[in-house]
């Protein structure tokens, strides 16, 4: 194991700080598990960190710091079954250039690919699709070192409860130390990008969703612009956007202008309206196709703090528009636009689909700007319907409002009681959202 720091940790937003009692860096299982049991000899909690992706405390360690960095190894690949063991510290950028040269890949990612696999799949990180679920739904097997510093693997077929409840389960349960994914053969994306007007979106969004294996679409608050996304699996030969068109878009356009653009908003709040009535009339529609990763992940350079709420699918259109009643009634000033996903129903017992179709919508101001009263109001609106926060962004929820909306949160929070009595795996985050 590494020597150990005292290094100040916080996250990628800043919005989330830690100076641990120590910090150390595993590079095996057993060093996983001896360090476990050093924690509880000495009297400290212990987690492991990934990437700082989180906008909530879910990363932060009081204690002890575990840093994944030491354990990024490519256990196994096969390419028959498409079962692919890999370690918790390997980042998911690494994950999909390592499939790509087997010919494999993810059915369905998130926007972003600078998390590491075990960071990402246990706050439930998802995508958008229509047949494929989430990070929490492509996992074949867990390897996980519990509080007592023994190490275990989970399954649909080996402890079945704790596998259900340990995918998205927070580091609560145990440290992932290696994931299994159930991959598929790698595949072309057709990315088709379109700017739609805001009753034309939630008209034809039960449409838009029926016809493509993954839509989404984005609003321009204080406009009536959308931009909408479909993407659908296609045959060879990719035609990738061209380096400098992709330049353009995703590097200047959509980060260095954005984040000019938030530095002029950041101070001078009543020019939202107009700046962002010049950015949604500037939406240029784009088509094209690449393999899978590289259509559904972007850069994001620009900083900001977010937050997201799951709600039933069948709530989307009439929540949107109260949503949007919000904005006049409160009169925010929004530079970022409201991003909104669909998902089918999950299995794992802390997924934010867990048993339902879902929708996601999800809010973001600059990471300068205030949030408290913007995020306050929506997540009123989404609590009266509902909606479930996601567990990497920020939100107030606890365990008595957390109870009423999975069901098998009270199985959770047992199984958590018997595996982690002594809760060596707690943090401020997780007394907040299981209780003490």
């Amino acid at each position: 194991m590494s020597p150990v720091s005292t290094r100040k940790w916080q996250n990628w937003a800043g919005n989330q700080q830690a100076t641990p009692h120590r910090v150390a860096t595993p590079r095996t299982t057993d060093e996983v598990a001896a360090a476990v049991r050093t924690a509880a000899a000495d009297g400290l909690t212990v987690r492991m960190t990934g990437t700082g992706h989180s906008f909530t405390g879910a990363a932060v360690a009081e204690g002890v710091l575990l840093k994944p960095g030491g354990l990024t190894a490519v256990r196994s690949v096969d390419t028959a079954t498409g079962l692919v063991t890999v370690e918790a510290g390997l980042p998911l950028h690494v994950l999909n250039r390592t499939l790509e040269e087997h010919g494999l890949a993810l059915a369905n990612m998130g926007d972003i690919q600078e998390q590491t696999v075990a960071g990402a799949l246990q706050t439930a990180t998802h995508g958008t699709g229509r047949d494929a679920a989430g990070l929490a739904s492509q996992v074949a097997a867990l390897e996980l070192v519990l509080a007592d510093g023994s190490t275990v693997t989970c399954s649909p077929d080996e402890r079945r409860e704790l596998f259900d409840a340990a995918r998205a389960g927070l580091g609560a349960l145990g440290i992932v130390t290696a994931i299994t994914w159930r991959t598929v053969p790698a595949f072309l994306l057709r990315a088709q990008e379109e700017a739609m007007a805001w009753d034309q979106v939630l008209s034809r969004v039960d449409e838009l969703d029926a016809a493509n294996e993954h839509f989404e679409f984005y609003w321009f608050p204080h406009t009536e612009r959308c931009l909408t996304k479909r993407n659908n699996r296609v045959d060879g030969p990719a035609r990738p956007v061209s380096r400098f068109k992709g330049w353009l878009n995703d590097e200047f356009l959509s980060n260095s202008v954005f984040g000019a653009i938030n530095q002029v908003t950041h101070r001078l709040p009543g020019t939202v309206p107009f700046i962002n009535g010049v950015s949604a009339k500037a939406l240029s529609d784009r088509t094209y196709s690449d393999t899978s990763y590289k259509v559904f992940t972007s850069p994001r350079t620009v900083r900001f703090k977010e937050q997201e709420y799951a709600i039933p699918r069948e709530q989307l259109v009439p929540a949107l528009r109260d949503l949007r009643k919000l904005y006049d009634k409160k009169r925010w000033r929004i530079s970022f636009p409201i991003e909104v996903r669909l998902l089918p129903e999950e299995d794992a017992w802390l997924s934010m689909a867990y048993g339902r179709r879902t929708a996601f919508i999800a809010i973001h101001v600059f990471h300068r700007d205030p949030h408290e009263e913007y995020f306050q109001g929506v997540e009123e609106l989404m609590n009266a319907i509902g909606g479930r926060p996601h567990w990497g962004k920020m939100h107030t929820r606890d365990a008595a409002y957390l109870e009423t909306v999975y069901p098998r949160f009270g199985e959770f929070r047992a199984l958590r009681d018997e595996l982690d009595p002594d809760r060596r795996f707690a943090n401020p985050y997780t007394e907040q959202v299981f209780g003490a």
